[in-house]
């Protein structure tokens, strides 16, 4: 145990050197488990079949694929002893939140060990005049906002989920408030990054909380939406506002689904400062209904919110009622009440578990495009229809105000044929949103399932400068590796030339010495010799 603490402590002087070979086969050695009990403590590692399994899968329909070990740090001091722990040894780091996504980002298809961060949920730093926290990962959305009940401030990104705040800025979160208030992304001032290797990096600086900075490259953005695979988030500075004066939300439905996107396309365009804008089906109204017993006539339906002063919204609110009747709205509900507007929003929350009760015993799988709102009437329409052509359990609901929606379908994991109709239906959706100058996803992230639409959408350059930066700051390719995969993978791209060369043994041929991109298998060695040598940077 005591050599493995060691060869972390070195393992910048010998970033190649191998010492565990056997972790990649999902194995750890009894020393290699001593040495995490000795960073965190015993309590505070696992390796029971239970706990794996429990880590090994989040919401989504992919197979539970467990790690080898999950830990339990307590500060940030620990884990970047076990950064470097897991790097110095090869075996992959897997960051783990409240395992509420829905692409499975938290699989562990190539075992190695799980770090949950939930332990660390201090509330580190609240700057009121500022507007702004500091929270560590084991922080969740609502516990922010309990927290921040009596100042007059809240966090409005809301994804649904009770989901962890560092694990939604891993993900690129948004939610129903995106439309007024803006994603994660444009929320998140700073954060604290541990690197694979265990160095420590506050991307906008330490301690650090300004609004808007032209100072060099935007680390921060880069993390976000890196979904574990650049290095493990351990606090994030957060951007407040203020707690809105009155709030008033509303339910109207529509004769068609073209009319009910075409109401929220005409309700932005007229510049009504709407704070939630929501698109139901009939199918996820009908669902909603059954499962929280709203009272919604069974048509394609709009929840609204608005935030503001009470004259403000009386406008706003007018407004809104004039543009959704020339669109053919009917049934036009408002809710003024706390209470009534908690019972909508918690339907609209709740739509993931309404369509599992569609098939009861069946699984649900969720995807997401986001297109620009021009063509979010196109694609939503033609969506439903390939819905019914595919013969799927599903619905369509989402976050229209910013060209962003879902579709939850219900599937038997155990039929195959279906499996594919669902993947086959989930790759023509995500290809009908590129073609329309679209993301084949607003905000789940790309996780196991979209690796090949992303390719596709930012291209071969893009997939590169990916790859460059990922083998940059992850030279080993360890972190959450399955999600990263087609960007680094040994054998097909692995860019390992700051730490190896090869000298030709047929230098008529080729150059004397040149750089190795790729890792070579035993055919290639009575052609080159593999010289690991650490080069100068």
């Amino acid at each position: 145990m005591a050599s493995l603490l060691r060869a972390a402590a070195t393992w910048r002087l010998f970033p190649w050197r191998g010492y565990c070979s056997s972790v990649r086969q999902g194995k750890l050695s009894k020393d290699f488990v001593e040495a995490l009990k000795a960073v965190v403590g015993s309590p505070h590692v696992s390796t029971a079949a239970a706990v794996l399994e429990q880590h090994g899968h989040d919401e989504s329909i992919h197979r539970c694929q467990p790690p080898d070990a999950v830990v339990w740090p307590q500060n940030v001091e620990q884990v970047s002893r076990l950064a470097a722990l897991c790097y110095s040894q090869g075996v992959p780091i897997i960051p783990f939140g409240t395992g509420t996504g829905l692409e499975g980002g938290v699989c562990a298809m190539q075992g190695g060990v799980c770090i949950n961060l939930t332990h660390m949920d201090r509330i580190l730093a609240l700057n009121a005049e500022d507007f702004s926290v500091v929270v560590e990962p084991g922080v969740t959305r609502k516990a922010l906002n309990t927290y921040l009940r009596d100042s007059g401030l809240w966090f409005p990104v809301d994804p649904g989920a009770d989901a962890s705040l560092c694990g939604m800025a891993a993900t690129a979160a948004s939610g129903t408030n995106a439309v007024r208030y803006g994603t994660i992304r444009e929320n998140v001032l700073n954060l604290e990054v541990v690197l694979p290797g265990g160095q420590l990096l506050h991307t906008a600086g330490q301690g650090r909380h300004f609004r808007k900075s032209a100072a060099g490259y935007n680390l921060t953005g880069l993390f976000v939406g890196s979904e574990g695979t650049l290095g493990l988030i351990t606090a994030a500075t957060l951007r407040l506002h203020p707690v809105p004066e009155a709030t008033v939300a509303a339910t109207c439905a529509f004769p068609s689904v073209q009319a009910a996107v075409d109401s929220t396309v005409s309700i932005l365009q007229a510049a009504v400062p709407v704070a939630r804008i929501e698109f139901l089906d009939d199918v996820m109204i009908d669902a909603c209904n059954r499962h929280s017993k709203l009272n919604c006539s069974v048509a394609p339906t709009l929840f609204l919110e608005f935030h503001g002063s009470q004259q403000a919204l009386a406008e706003q609110v007018q407004r809104a009622e004039e543009i959704t009747q020339y669109h053919g709205a009917s049934h036009f509900s408002w809710a003024k009440e706390a209470e009534e507007r908690s019972q909508l929003w918690a339907a609209r929350h709740n739509a993931w578990y309404a369509a599992l009760a569609l098939r009861p015993g069946c699984k649900g799988y969720s995807t997401d495009v986001c297109v620009p709102i021009s063509r979010l009437p196109e694609i939503l329409v033609q969506a439903k229809e390939d819905l019914k052509a595919a013969r799927l359990t599903g619905g369509l609901l989402g976050h229209v105000g910013d060209g962003n929606f879902h579709c939850i379908l219900v599937v038997d994991p155990e039929d195959p044929e279906e499996l594919h109709r669902v993947k086959a239906f989930a790759h023509q959706l995500g290809r009908r949103a590129l073609a329309l100058h679209g993301t084949c996803t607003g905000e789940h992230g790309i996780g196991l399932g979209k690796r090949q639409l992303l390719q596709e959408e930012v291209g071969a350059v893009g997939v590169e400068t990916m790859r460059q930066l990922k083998a940059t700051l992850d030279p080993r390719g360890l972190m959450n590796p399955d999600l990263s995969s087609d960007f680094l993978r040994p054998g097909e791209g692995m860019v390992l030339t700051l730490q190896m060369k090869v000298t030709l043994r047929n230098p008529g041929l080729y150059p004397k010495t040149v750089l190795l991109v790729g890792t070579p298998g035993p055919e290639d060695l009575p052609m080159v010799n593999i010289i690991y040598d650490r080069l100068p940077h």
